[in-house]
């Protein structure tokens, strides 16, 4: 059984990319909460799922989050909807493999506009919205600390954001907003079990990982529920490692 956070009941919480993955783990984790969800993603026949599988039905808008206005027409329609939003979460990315000769200038500008500069835009439209003890919280990845190759853009983006939370910490404090980074390890959601996770990699993990169980979307998701909640109001600019020690180790 997960544990209740009382305080997230009827918050307010959007979530980018909350169709697959850590994502829809994420918009199922605040549903069970009792929060107001509220996400997007361009994958429809996936977020229709997601939504007909909670109870208490998240909203869902279908949102290009490499077009300004998308974003900003979506997070203004939230805020005139419910009054206020209580946590954002960036959680929309995409992490292909391309050697550095093979990657073109669009494929660059594409994935830094995808992976990072969409946190500003969010970030940007969301905050106005935000009371007092709301909460922003920004997807990195372990990725920036083990720098795989042919990953050069990915990883470029993701240590974009820690330090795009670093900053927006110190900004947002004095209005009482948290900002804070979560990095997951190696997360077993069914897209990186179909196209990069093999039995190799899974030797691997198991190894170097101070715990050898491999890493579920719904844990990563329990981590983004604390940070949300008032539990971890002690905590901002941060980054945490949700990887079972794999860095550490």
């Amino acid at each position: 059984m997960e544990a209740t956070f009382h305080d997230l009941k009827d918050k307010v919480v959007i979530i980018s990319g909350g169709a697959n993955g850590i994502g829809a783990s994420m918009v199922k984790a605040f549903t069970a909460q009792g929060a107001q969800v509220c996400f997007c993603d361009v994958d429809v026949v996936a977020a229709e799922s997601v939504c007909a599988g909670n109870d208490r039905q998240p909203l869902f808008r279908k949102v290009d989050l490499l077009k300004e206005r998308q974003v900003n027409s979506w997070i203004a329609a939230v805020a005139k909807t419910h009054g206020r939003i209580d946590v954002l979460i960036n959680n929309a990315a995409c992490d292909p493999r391309i050697p550095l000769n093979d990657m073109s200038v669009h494929d660059w500008d594409t994935l830094i506009a995808r992976n990072l500069r969409s946190c500003f835009l969010t970030s940007r439209a969301a905050n106005e919205h935000m009371p007092k003890g709301s909460s922003i919280i920004n997807f990195s990845s372990i990725t920036f600390h083990n720098a795989p190759p042919e990953m050069t853009a990915y990883v470029a983006s993701k240590g974009g954001i820690i330090s795009f939370t670093r900053s927006l910490a110190r900004e947002l404090g004095p209005k009482g907003i948290r900002v804070n980074t979560i990095s997951p390890g190696w997360i077993m959601t069914d897209r990186q079990l179909k196209q990069f996770v093999t039995p190799k990699i899974k030797r691997m993990l198991r190894e170097r990982q101070c715990i050898a169980t491999l890493l579920q979307p719904r844990e990563i998701a329990n981590v983004a529920v604390f940070l949300a909640s008032s539990l971890s109001s002690a905590v901002t600019g941060q980054e945490i490692l949700a990887d079972r020690g794999w860095q550490h180790s």
